[in-house]
């Protein structure tokens, strides 16, 4: 078991870990696979040919270059120069959050309102028989067997005559 967390912790650590200075060209694609093509439907900036795509990689380039900005800045600064539509994954803050949290709290209450059924079902059905339940089970079997019996007898009946 102590293994298992050991194992589980270096996993963790090491997902987690940056994995040292990124080269320029590294953050180059990184950034440019996180943003979208302007005219370009499903592309991202990296994949795309196109000529705004490259004006933008050009951008992203020379950001990179002439100042000390993190990724995250580069991203924010394209985006306000060519509009949030250019960003794939949109925003974790404002109304961009509701993209995020919508599903979540869609699936959380679809959950908890299947439990609450589940729950509301299971007390709902009484399976249990009771004495009442066994005597009526016994009054209809000996009804049937009284209907079976004279059933048998009108049989013997029309055969004798």
């Amino acid at each position: 078991m102590l293994l298992v967390l050991v194992v589980v912790g270096f996993l963790a650590v090491g997902s987690t870990r940056d994995a040292g200075p990124r080269t320029p060209d590294e953050r180059l694609e990184d950034i440019s696979s996180r943003l979208a093509c302007p005219i370009c439907d499903g592309e991202s900036v990296f994949e795309s040919r196109n000529s705004d795509s490259e004006a933008i990689r050009t951008e992203i380039k020379a950001q990179i270059a002439q100042s000390n900005l993190s990724d995250t800045q580069i991203i924010t600064y394209i985006s306000d120069r060519y509009g949030a539509r250019v960003l794939l994954v949109p925003k974790a803050s404002g109304i961009d959050a509701l993209v995020w949290a919508l599903p979540v709290a869609a699936l959380v209450c679809a959950v908890i309102g299947l439990i609450f059924a589940f729950r509301r079902w299971r007390l709902a059905a009484d399976t249990v028989p009771d004495d009442a339940d066994r005597a009526l089970v016994a009054a209809a079997m000996a009804d049937d067997a009284r209907a079976d019996r004279g059933d048998d007898r009108e049989d013997h009946d029309e055969a004798g005559a």
